[in-house]
C-alpha cells in the first residue's frame, strides 16, 4: 500500500518508476493502486493478505479426506473393520502412504495435524484391566481399612506384604536410563537366560504401614510360603519386636494368590509356626482377586526400589541388597534388605489333619479371606459337636452389630460399669393379686415357710392371701415343693438338673427364660440364661456369666 500511494503520487509512468526503485512486480503496485482507488481498507498490523488468502487446507479441498483418516486408525469402531492397516503399525507416514493409494494426496505432517484436531494423540498401554470383578470387591477393601484402623488405634503392627518381580542376576539389562558418559552406555548380554550360577533373585518385601519403613528378604531359592513367613519372622526378630514391644496382635494384609495366598495350606502351617513362636496373634486380610496391585507393598515400596535401580545391571546379589536398602523417598521411607541363602523346597504337601491342627478362626466375613491364627489351639465351645469359627472380632463386625466400633466399645464399656457377676440375668416383679378363684391356703398349713426362710411381706391381711399356683415346670420346681404323681405313673424326674442344662452344639445361641415361683409369696423371678458360643461374650474375668439387675 505505500508502494501504491507513492506511485499515485508521481502520476503516469510512476507505477514502473516505483516497482524499478523498490525492485517488486510492476503487477503488485498496480494492484495497490486499484485497491486504494477502490477505498478498501488497509490490512491489520502483521498480516501481508487479508482473510481467505493463501492456499486453502487439505481438508478443505478433500471434504472425504477426514473420514477416510479415522476409517484408518479406528477400523473397530467408526471405520471399516477390513482396513488394510488393522495388523500393521498406524504410523504417520505409514497412514499418509495409504490415504494417497486412496486418492487423498496427503503429507505425514498434516496427517499428524489432523489427528490432533479430532483427538488423537500417541500413547502407550495401561495396564488397568482387574478381571471380572468380585461383588464384595469394595466391602473387602471397607473391611480391611477398618481392621488396620483398629490395630494402630491399639499401637499393634500392621505390614503389607508381598513377592517382587524375581530378578535374573547377571549383566543382563535393567530397564530404565540413568545419566553417563555420551557414547559409553552399559553393556548387557544380548540375551536374558538366566546364568547357571548365579540364577535368579526373589526379593520378598515386608512395608510397615504405619512407620512407613520396608524390610526385604532376597531370596536365592524358590518363592514357597516357608520363605514367605521366614522373612516374615527375619523381620519381627530384627526390627518388629524392637519397633512394637508391647504388641499381641499383628494384622498383615496379602494378595489373593502367590505363596501367601489364601488357598495355599503350608501358609497356614507356617504361620501357626510363628504365631507359637511370637506369642502374636496373626490375622491376615487378602486383597480380592484381581487386586494385587492396591497392595500397599506394591505402590509403596516395590514401586520405589525400583526407581532407584533402573538402568542398573544386577551384577551380583550384593548389588540388589545393596540397591534395595539405599532406596528412599522424599516421604521418609528407609528400607532393610538381607540375603537369604537358605533352602525351600518346593511340592511339600501339608495334610487335612495337619490343616485341622492349626488353630485358625475365620472371620464372620469372608472367612477364606479374613482369618486369625491364634499362638496356641483354642478349645472349642462344644467339644462335642462340630467347631464353631468365631471370634470376639468377627462379632464386632458393623454388619452383625449395626454400629460402629467406636459406638460398641463405648456400650460394652458401660455394661461392664454397672454389671455385677452372678449366676443368672434375674429380674423380679411384683404379681398382681390373687383372683378370687384361688383356693384360700392358711399360713399354718403344710405350706408355711422353711426354718430360716424370709418370705416377702404380704400386700394384703394374711386371712385374705391365696397361695399362687406353682409354675409346673419341667426340672424347675421351687425347693421343698412335694409334686404329686402324674395320672398315668410315678413323677419323673428331670433328665438335666437345675444348673446343669447342656450345651446345643446346633444352635449358635439360645436365650431361655425361666420362672419360678415361692409357694408362699407374691414375688416371682424371671431368669435368662444364655447357652451357646455366644455365652462366652457374657463372661466376667472370674469365669462365671454377668448378672445385670
Amino acid at each position: 500500500m505505500a508502494l501504491a500511494t507513492e506511485a499515485r503520487l508521481l502520476g503516469h509512468g510512476g507505477v514502473r518508476a516505483v516497482a524499478r526503485a523498490a525492485g517488486v512486480s510492476e503487477t503488485t503496485v498496480r494492484k495497490g493502486v486499484f485497491e486504494l482507488e477502490g477505498g478498501e481498507a488497509p490490512l491489520p498490523d502483521g498480516r501481508v493478505r487479508r482473510d481467505g488468502g493463501g492456499r486453502k487446507s487439505a481438508d478443505e479441498l478433500d471434504p472425504l479426506l477426514v473420514p477416510a483418516l479415522l476409517a484408518l486408525v479406528e477400523p473397530d469402531e467408526r471405520g471399516d473393520p477390513m482396513s488394510p492397516l488393522r495388523w500393521t503399525t498406524k504410523s504417520l507416514r505409514c497412514l499418509s502412504g495409504e490415504l494417497t493409494r486412496q486418492g487423498h494426496a496427503v503429507s505425514a505432517p498434516t496427517v499428524g495435524r489432523l489427528l490432533r484436531e479430532n483427538g488423537f494423540s500417541l500413547q502407550a498401554n495401561a495396564k488397568t484391566l482387574e478381571g471380572a470383578r468380585h461383588p464384595d470387591r469394595d466391602a473387602q477393601f471397607r473391611y480391611i481399612n477398618n481392621q488396620a484402623k483398629n490395630h494402630q488405634a491399639d499401637g499393634e503392627p500392621v505390614v503389607s506384604v508381598d513377592t517382587k518381580k524375581k530378578e535374573v542376576v547377571g549383566q543382563f539389562k535393567n530397564a530404565g536410563r540413568q545419566w553417563r558418559p555420551t557414547g559409553d552406555p552399559v553393556r548387557g548380554g544380548t540375551h536374558d537366560f538366566p546364568d547357571q550360577e548365579l540364577g535368579r533373585a526373589a526379593p520378598y518385601g515386608i512395608y510397615d504401614i504405619t512407620a512407613n519403613t520396608g524390610w526385604v528378604s532376597v531370596g536365592t531359592d524358590h518363592d514357597t510360603a516357608a520363605f514367605a513367613v521366614a522373612s516374615l519372622r527375619r523381620w519381627w526378630n530384627g526390627q518388629g519386636r524392637l519397633d512394637y514391644p508391647h504388641a499381641t496382635r499383628l494384622l498383615i494384609t496379602a494378595d489373593a494368590g502367590g505363596s501367601n495366598g489364601y488357598r495355599t495350606r503350608a501358609w497356614k502351617t507356617e504361620l501357626a509356626a510363628f504365631a507359637a513362636e511370637t506369642g502374636l496373634a496373626v490375622t491376615v486380610c487378602h486383597m480380592p482377586p484381581g487386586t494385587s496391585k492396591w497392595n500397599k507393598v506394591e505402590h509403596r515400596l516395590f514401586s520405589a526400589i525400583t526407581m532407584n535401580w533402573r538402568g542398573r545391571p544386577l551384577t551380583s546379589y550384593e548389588v540388589i541388597v545393596q540397591s534395595i536398602a539405599a532406596t528412599t523417598t522424599r516421604t521418609g521411607l528407609t528400607v532393610h534388605a538381607e540375603l537369604d541363602p537358605g533352602r525351600y523346597p518346593t511340592g511339600v504337601k501339608v495334610s487335612d489333619a495337619e490343616l485341622n491342627a492349626v488353630p485358625l478362626t475365620g472371620h464372620a466375613f469372608h472367612r477364606e479371606w479374613n482369618y486369625t491364627v491364634h499362638p496356641q489351639p483354642t478349645e472349642p465351645a462344644n467339644p462335642g459337636g462340630p467347631a464353631v469359627g468365631l471370634d470376639r472380632e468377627a462379632l464386632s463386625h458393623p454388619a452383625l452389630t449395626g454400629m460402629t466400633s467406636a459406638a460398641l466399645t463405648g456400650l460394652t464399656t458401660a455394661l461392664a460399669g454397672t454389671a455385677r457377676p452372678g449366676p443368672h440375668y434375674t429380674t423380679r416383679r411384683r404379681r398382681p393379686a390373687p383372683g378370687p378363684r384361688r383356693r384360700p391356703q392358711s399360713q399354718t398349713g403344710p405350706g408355711r415357710p422353711r426354718p430360716g426362710h424370709r418370705a416377702a411381706p404380704a400386700p394384703w391381711p394374711v386371712t385374705h392371701r391365696a397361695r399362687p399356683p406353682v409354675h409346673r415346670q419341667q426340672g424347675h420346681h421351687p425347693p421343698g415343693h412335694r409334686r404329686e404323681p402324674a395320672a398315668d405313673g410315678p413323677a419323673r424326674a428331670h433328665p438335666h438338673p437345675r444348673g446343669s442344662a447342656p450345651e446345643h452344639p446346633g444352635r449358635a445361641l439360645r436365650l431361655r427364660r425361666r420362672t419360678r415361683c415361692h409357694p408362699h409369696t407374691t414375688d416371682e423371678t424371671h431368669t435368662l440364661i444364655l447357652y451357646g458360643p455366644l455365652a462366652s461374650l457374657f463372661t466376667s474375668r472370674s469365669g462365671s456369666p454377668w448378672r445385670f439387675p
